[in-house]
Parts: C-alpha cells; sequence; structure tokens
C-alpha cells in the first residue's frame, strides 16, 4: 500500500488540494500545464459547473473530465502528495461505471470506423507518381 493517498495535517485533519495538482498527479494530464489549460478551456466539470485551476478538491468530489472524444466521470478518493507510478495513481479516484462502459463502446467505435476508413501512407511514391500521371494524361487526351 502507499502512503501518499491521503494527506493529513498534525491534528489529523484531512488537507485539500489544488485541482490541476491533482489531475496531474492522478496521471490524467502529463504536465500541470496542460492539466490548467484543460481547466480553463471547460472540460473539466464539478457538479455540473467550471472551475479553476485553484479550486481546492476534498475528497468525495465528483468530476466529469472530456480528454478527446472520451468522458470521465470520477470521484475522488485521495489526494497525493506527489506525482507517483500510474498504479498509486488509479488508487486516488474511482470512475463511475456507467462512464467507463460508455468510454469503451466509444473506444469499440472508434475502432471500427478507423477500420472502415483507408488509410493514407503520405506522399505518393515513384511508381504511384508515374501511375498517377499516365492516368491523369488519358482521361485529359479523351
Amino acid at each position: 500500500m502507499i502512503n501518499t493517498v491521503i494527506m493529513k495535517d498534525k491534528q489529523n485533519h484531512q488537507i485539500s488540494m489544488r485541482l490541476d495538482k491533482w489531475l496531474w498527479c492522478a496521471r490524467f494530464y502529463k504536465t500541470r500545464r496542460l492539466a490548467t489549460d484543460a481547466i480553463k478551456a471547460g472540460k473539466i466539470k464539478a457538479q455540473g459547473s467550471k472551475v479553476k485551476p485553484s479550486h481546492n478538491i476534498k475528497i468525495g468530489e465528483v468530476f466529469v473530465i472530456r480528454r478527446g472524444p472520451y468522458t470521465f466521470e470520477i470521484t475522488v478518493l485521495g489526494l497525493a502528495n506527489h506525482r507517483g507510478a500510474a498504479s498509486e495513481a488509479m488508487l486516488l479516484y474511482q470512475e463511475n461505471e456507467e462512464s467507463l462502459k460508455k468510454r469503451e463502446q466509444l473506444a469499440q467505435q472508434l475502432k471500427a470506423n478507423n477500420a472502415l476508413m483507408p488509410h493514407n501512407s503520405g506522399r505518393p511514391t515513384k511508381l504511384e507518381r508515374r501511375r498517377i500521371i499516365r492516368f491523369t494524361r488519358k482521361t485529359s487526351e479523351e
């Protein structure tokens, strides 16, 4: 078990923590700056309203976090003194089961969509370029 899950002061009172730092410690973002930018952009909401990066979070608070196409609905379970391993970070929050199911369904849907879409490998090769030129000359001559 880790010793950084819950922070308490000398009188054994629970300490709150800045939201941007917690998101970084919980490994939702690689840097505090990215977490701050996401909060300012309105991608993190507490009880349906926008919050500031300096918002003091407490254990039991519920947040909705949007990262790309995915939405996480989480409950804060602990506060950390520092950013630790991913296994430690997972102990800081619990994701709502409904949120987890929606994310899995969306991931499967995105995989299926990507499989149907043709992937372009970038610039054409020399051979492909010659074929394109030959094809366009034939259509322009007709």
